[in-house]
């Protein structure tokens, strides 16, 4: 019998107190949590109850012991690595599961990719919970590498590892009531799974009646105002803060307002934000704006497993042994990670050992020249899309643009550049557009990861840059990649164009380094190549480009 004690103040979240008490841990379970009974002699106070009015409150009570923290919405694509790696790297800041969509994988590589995701999470003692990806492809306007219908929606769902349908971003089609679409909601309700929304700036009678179709939840409220409508019909808000969309600032009241109905998650994050931190970040960064401490950590701990029924302890006799030990309540600096009883994390060390994960992808294109970047138009005025640092939406403009020799061409006067999308699945001409706010003075940018087809994304001052920039990433079979007049510099992503197999850390030091090149370049975002890879996502208005053309996301048609 593998049992062991663990001592310290623990935060009894529901209940809102804080005592000292010995968590007794027995094959992997919580078989105990006994409050210690003892005075201070000193003082005669009993210490043993302590509530956020306490003078003392929270710095007293160290070290600390805490449910382990989730990710409520996640793309472990989004890190860069495989499940394995992301949850190398998630343990050490405490997280101890996710609520995980394989959708960018599933566009790749469709059942095979969902698949790959689930094998290789069970490599590690990791709570990674998968949805079945509602819409793949996302649209019929781009090309996607494979496609997912209600059969294989309802196989996904009926397998142990799948907890959920994942976000439905065809919001329209569940207004407008399309035929697949609700044959896939009506599958996971008989199933009797949650269904995850995705549906920006939806509000008044669309979002009522797109909730009242059974979506239960939805992270892509960017304004206070839009999360108030969604939640009087119902509905949960995930408050999200990833390497690319930040809505923190603009959602975290909500966590005192509405504790039983928010949750935290990062939707899509980059390996090198990863290293940095991940869900005890946003508690940190609440407690310091005077939130509430109990239903920080409900949203962070608790109301994920209420509403997912994932198979993640909350520090309850019975319960997986899944908690953490955190040096405080303000900081949340985590000194331990449990999962299943087992440590996996010490000091800012992760404990799971890396392994060389399996390889598999669909790539059919061949190298481009700088002639099929070409642009021609005889519009006076030309759309661009306009790129928003922290945001995935985006604003259209019509502009002038800069003529040479006939044809359009990059304006780095104005921060308007070509932006292209290359058709990653087979040979067929390339789209080219203009986009404004990436501010490269010389060189490109590339990436094959592009929300939500993942079709090589390009953007550059010039023909010939784009070309080498897209050729570096089609070389790799997938990557992300820098050039100037002189370097190149790459990242592969082996793993369908999404992921690497390699060090999480190493993949996380290459990144940063490619990130800094970028931003040497002239660009002024936060994260250029997060922001490049959502350009071409067409369910997020207002104005993007996919492999087919521009496409306006508010009627949704092309351009």
């Amino acid at each position: 019998m593998d049992r062991f004690t663990v001592s310290g103040q623990f935060v009894d979240i529901s209940g809102k107190a804080i005592y000292p008490a010995t968590i007794t841990i027995e094959d992997g379970r919580i078989k105990s949590v006994v409050p210690d009974s003892y005075r201070d002699q000193e003082s005669g106070v009993d210490p043993g109850l302590q509530t956020p009015d306490s003078p003392s409150f929270p710095r007293k009570w160290e070290p600390t012991i805490l449910p382990g923290f989730i990710d409520s919405h996640v793309h472990v694509e989004s890190s860069m690595l495989v499940p394995s790696e992301f949850a190398r790297l998630a343990v050490v800041h405490g997280t101890v599961g996710s609520i995980s969509d394989p959708h960018e994988i599933a566009n790749v590589c469709g059942l095979e990719g969902v698949n790959y995701m689930i094998e290789n999470g069970k490599t590690v003692p990791f709570k990674f919970n998968f949805g079945a990806p509602s819409c793949v492809p996302a649209t019929s306007f781009e090309t996607a590498g494979a496609s997912l219908g209600p059969d294989a929606v309802e196989a996904l769902l009926k397998k142990k590892e799948i907890r959920y349908l994942s976000e439905m971003m065809n919001f329209p089609g569940v207004l407008f009531k399309d035929k697949e679409v609700m044959e896939k909601i009506t599958i996971s309700k008989k199933l009797g799974k949650p269904i995850d929304g995705h549906a920006p700036g939806l509000r008044g009678d669309q979002a009522r009646e797109y909730i009242s179709a059974g979506i239960s939840t939805d992270h892509e409220c960017f304004t206070k105002e839009e999360a108030l409508d969604k939640l009087k019909y119902g509905m949960k808000i995930l408050i999200r803060e990833g390497s690319a969309a930040k809505n923190f600032e603009a959602l975290i009241d909500l966590v005192d307002e509405y504790p039983d109905h928010i949750m935290f998650c990062s939707d899509d994050k980059h390996p090198d934000s990863l290293v940095s931190g991940h869900v005890n970040q946003l508690c940190a960064r609440a407690v310091a704006k005077g939130k509430n401490v109990f239903n920080v950590l409900k949203a962070a701990c608790i109301n994920p497993v209420l509403h997912y029924k994932p198979e993640i302890g909350t520090l309850k006799p019975g319960d997986p042994a899944d908690f953490i030990i955190v040096k405080d309540l303000e900081n949340f600096e985590v000194l331990k990670t449990y999962i299943n009883g087992k440590l996996v994390a010490e000091n800012g060390k992760s404990l799971i050992k890396t392994s060389k994960a399996s390889i598999i992808n669909n790539f059919g294109c061949k190298a481009k020249a700088a002639k099929d970047f070409i642009l021609t138009s005889t519009k006076e005025d030309y759309p661009v899309i306009e790129a928003l640092d922290g945001q995935l939406i985006t604003n259209k403009l019509v502009v002038k643009p800069k003529i040479v020799n006939g044809n359009i061409v990059s304006d780095t006067s104005n921060d308007i550049l070509k932006i292209a999308v290359v058709n990653r699945y087979n040979e067929s001409p390339v789209a080219v557009a203009l986009i404004k706010n990436f501010g490269l003075k010389k060189g490109a940018i590339a990436s094959s990861v592009a929300h939500d087809s993942h079709n090589i994304v390009a953007v550059g001052v010039d023909d010939e840059s784009i070309a080498r920039a897209v050729n570096l990433v089609i070389k790799e079979n997938g990557g992300v990649s820098c050039i100037d007049d002189s370097i190149e510099m790459a990242l592969a992503l082996p793993v369908a164009g999404l992921m690497s197999n390699e060090d999480g850390y190493a993949v996380a030091e290459t990144y940063t380094a490619i990130d800094a090149m970028a931003k040497s370049l002239g660009s002024k975002l936060s994260a250029p190549f997060m922001t490049l890879s959502f350009m071409a996502l067409l369910v997020i208005p207002h104005l993007k480009l996919s492999d087919k053309g521009l496409f306006d996301g508010d009627s949704f048609t092309l351009v």
